[in-house]
């Protein structure tokens, strides 16, 4: 055998044991199932896959917006028809994630009622279906707002193609329907999608109004129980977060307590501002750039850097 072929065959040679290391992976995965509580015989996937929900997505801003997201060779006169074929796996796939969902939640219980399950899954499927509409007037607000608060913006084409502000907006009314409907966990999975792909992390069960516009937004942080008015416009590194965490009394968060800001109508956040706890920013109100805020602003207040500073020191609680 030639020296060529003797290295060639090294070469292939395994420098690992495979079968090694798949069982020890194996006894991992029973640890941790063990840990768990969870179920260890064989049976499908339990929990909602983040690939098929990218997918759903892709199909849905497709239906949302299919001259300017749908594929790139469709027609006007095909319009309705990609739409409704879309929609049609689209929503059966929401379907079958929906149902791997209320399954997982359901996991603990004595005994899983499945038709139960089943009416839940297809009544959650009924109403985001129906949402679509309202959801596309919302989306369409958005656009708007950026369009006419971006001196830059060309079109409101140019804003859905390219501002990622509006595909976090666009994931962000989705996940909140999906959230609203009692499906946390499909919520969650879109709304990491965007942040992910435009570094904008908006919890799904945020309330946020018609003509939302997030300008740049790399960094934007909004927390799960904001509530946030029409017309309003942050900037890139705003953060809509929680001052503190109530504990009980083993020492636990205490959590679905409201703990993040009240942003009233028009009111403008520049950027690296962060505004902390269950504090109101009255309407019309302006956030100066990184300005650090736990305290109330009324309507039409003006808050700057320094002026941040002598309020939070005024504001402080005595020990």
């Amino acid at each position: 055998m030639s020296v060529h072929a003797i290295k060639f065959i090294e070469a292939q040679a395994p420098m690992f044991d495979l079968q090694q290391v798949v069982a020890e992976l194996a006894d991992v995965r029973q640890r941790w199932r063990a840990s768990q509580q969870r179920s260890i015989e064989p049976g499908g996937r339990e929990l909602p896959s983040r690939d098929a929900l990218a997918q759903i997505m892709t199909g849905l801003r497709g239906a949302l917006f299919p001259m300017r997201l749908g594929p790139p060779d469709l027609r006007q006169e095909s319009e309705d028809f990609y739409v409704g074929h879309t929609l049609d796996a689209v929503l059966n796939a929401v379907l079958t994630q929906a149902r791997l969902e209320l399954r997982y939640e359901a996991r603990h219980a004595a005994e899983v009622d499945e038709a139960a399950l089943e009416n839940r899954a297809l009544h959650s499927l009924r109403e985001f279906a129906h949402s679509l509409p309202r959801i596309r007037t919302l989306l369409d607000c958005d656009v708007l707002a950026a369009f006419e608060g971006d001196p830059a913006a060309r079109s409101v084409d140019e804003v859905l193609l390219c501002y990622p502000g509006i595909q976090a907006m666009i994931h962000h009314r989705v996940a909140h329907r999906f959230y609203e409907l009692g499906l946390p966990l499909l919520a969650r999975i879109v709304a990491e999608l965007a942040h992910g792909e435009t570094g904008i992390d908006i919890h799904p069960g945020a309330r946020i109004g018609a003509g939302f516009f997030i300008d740049h937004g790399t960094g934007v942080v909004i927390g799960e129980t904001a509530v946030i008015g029409e017309r309003v416009r942050v900037y890139q590194a705003v953060t809509l977060g929680a001052k503190s965490f109530p504990t009980d009394v083993d020492g636990n968060p205490v959590k679905g307590l409201p703990r993040h800001p009240i942003v009233e109508d028009d009111v403008v956040i520049y950027a690296g501002a962060t505004v902390l706890g269950r504090v109101t920013l009255g309407r019309g109100a302006s956030i100066g750039g990184n300005v650090w805020l736990t305290h109330d602003v009324p309507p039409g207040g003006h808050v700057t850097q320094a002026v941040s500073r002598h309020a939070a020191q005024d504001a402080a609680p005595v020990p």
